[in-house]
């Protein structure tokens, strides 16, 4: 029964691991999007800046 426990304890680490991770990657994702949006917005900022 012990081992059971221990066993049970392993697959919940795991898990944990595994939700970390994927909260990092979420979280990196935002950021790239933020860049993204940024840089787009200085694109727009240039161009109208060329227009004037």
């Amino acid at each position: 029964k012990k081992k059971e426990k221990k066993k049970k304890k392993k697959k919940k680490e795991k898990k944990k691991e595994k939700n970390r991770k994927q909260k990092k990657k979420k979280k990196k994702k935002k950021k790239e999007k933020k860049k993204k949006k940024e840089k787009e917005k200085g694109k727009k900022k240039k161009k109208e800046q060329k227009g004037k």
